[in-house]
């Protein structure tokens, strides 16, 4: 309609569209009071003369076409980016190694999370705060850190983040600037990579082997190439879940004090140990950027991480997190110190454990019998989710295709490749999979196995629960 056109009467419209007259009524005054539409005295409503005239119909629905452009113009740095396996949606996954939020004391949460809100002090939370996060927090954290991992942060050592990644990206951001050298592991996590090459990093590629990163080739490395930062996961390193060992924690201190290089320790999962104690972490060094997340523990949609390290660099993280999100959930933040304190995140970890453990025993069970000489594996000490290769006949794009086809999704292994690691693996979660889910998700997984090509001594067992007692 062009300005200057009468509507139709509410009574017209009501009858046209077969809706009741007062919805019309309702609709014209909303028009109205937006300025698309101007009523007239005894006369009518109209649209309003002072509105441009359009010369073609605009089309309700919007279909982009294969040669379809925007009108400006920027730079789309993702355009190679995986697309993240649909977690959310209630398919049967084998993920990557995330917990089971179905064992997560979310009621704890929310109770705390109420009682915090309904309080007169409460209120307090809604405002503004500190972009380190809520002091409480940062107090509980650094206790926590204390008793678990033996390192001591007060609370201005602390910033709290949404998740491990954003205390990547952080770091990196304060660290690197174009061209610099950063160290990683030859197969590594891939948002952590991502990141870094974000930043304008160089990655250097550093093996990594059964005692985590070889701390020899990265020595020759630093004799003709500056490194402004090496970035490890000590503990269950991603993808590969080894462990770096003792000797070579050392080492990597001893080479971060010698050439002035930072050390981002990614902590994501340091909880969940099954056989020994873990190694405490390599932070307490003034060298080292120390990364955790209770995403990875508690649930992933509950973003709640921390990064610690010299106070200086801690508070100048905080300033840059505020350009880019003013503060956390302050509110959350509270809630969640309150079940640190209390010490139901200790009672539910000591819980899981037992879970995870027991889950593992029998996933590391299913995948050895059922696909022996197809896929090879190590059981790890600890984690979320065990490394696999398959056989290099197996075409794991192909695999995972089929899979999702049947209900099943499965990573393709994409993300773990590179120009320095051509492995044939996947990183294979079993926390978040109770025993029968591990069933139907095995029986799924040798169809779709099946259907890439001839796969030898695909023999399925059925009773799995009594194989891993």
């Amino acid at each position: 309609m062009q300005p200057g056109d009468t509507l139709p009467s509410t009574r017209k419209l009501a009858d046209l569209i077969h809706v009741n007259r007062n919805t019309a009524n309702l609709a014209y005054e909303e028009l109205i009071s937006q300025g698309w539409a101007e009523s007239v005295n005894r006369k009518g409503i109209f649209v309003p003369a002072s509105l441009p005239s359009v010369s073609k119909r605009i089309s309700t629905t919007f279909q982009k076409t294969p040669d379809f452009k925007t009108s400006f113009t920027w730079i789309n740095k993702f355009e190679s980016e995986v697309a993240p396996l649909r977690s959310q949606k209630p398919a049967l996954i084998i993920d990557e190694g995330f917990p089971d939020v179905r064992l997560a004391p979310i009621d704890h949460l929310m109770a705390e999370y109420r009682s915090i809100s309904k309080r007169f002090s409460g209120k307090n939370f809604l405002k503004y705060g500190n972009p380190k996060g809520g002091e409480n927090l940062r107090n509980s954290i650094g206790k926590y850190l204390l008793n678990t991992r033996g390192l001591v942060a007060s609370a201005d050592d602390i910033l709290i983040t949404k998740g491990s990644q954003m205390g990547i990206y952080l770091a990196a951001q304060l660290l690197i600037e174009p061209g610099d050298f950063v160290a990683v592991g030859n197969s590594n996590h891939l948002l952590a990579d991502a990141t870094f090459k974000l930043c304008g990093a160089n990655l250097l590629r550093i093996p990594v082997d059964q005692n985590g990163i070889d701390t020899d080739c990265l020595e020759y490395e630093l004799q003709t190439k500056k490194i402004k930062a090496v970035y490890v996961i000590p503990q269950h390193h991603c993808p590969t879940t080894v462990t770096l060992s003792v000797e070579r924690r050392f080492k990597l201190l001893e080479l971060a004090k010698m050439h002035s290089f930072a050390i981002i320790e990614d902590d994501f999962d340091f909880e969940f140990q099954y056989e020994d104690n873990a190694y405490i972490p390599l932070d307490n060094h003034e060298n080292v950027v120390y990364i955790g997340s209770f995403s990875k523990t508690f649930a992933p949609s509950l973003r709640i991480g921390f990064l610690s390290g010299p106070p200086e660099f801690v508070a100048a993280a905080a300033t840059l997190r505020k350009y880019m999100d003013r503060q956390g959930d302050t509110l959350l933040e509270e809630s969640f110190a309150s079940l640190l304190d209390n010490g139901e995140i200790d009672r539910h970890f000591r819980k899981a454990i037992k879970i995870y453990k027991e889950r593992r025993n029998v996933f590391c069970d299913m995948l050895a019998i059922t696909f022996d000489g197809i896929i090879e594996i190590k059981k790890p000490e600890g984690g979320l989710a065990i490394w696999t290769r398959f056989d290099k006949s197996i075409d794991l794009m192909k695999m995972s295709n089929h899979a999702a086809a049947n209900g099943l999704q499965i990573c393709n292994g994409n993300s773990y490749r590179n120009d320095h690691s051509k492995v044939n693996g996947l990183r294979m979660g079993f926390a978040s999979l109770e025993i029968p889910e591990m069933e139907k998700a095995f029986v799924t997984l040798k169809k779709a196995l099946a259907a890439t090509g001839p796969v030898p001594n695909l023999a399925l067992v059925h009773n799995y629960t009594k194989v891993s007692a």
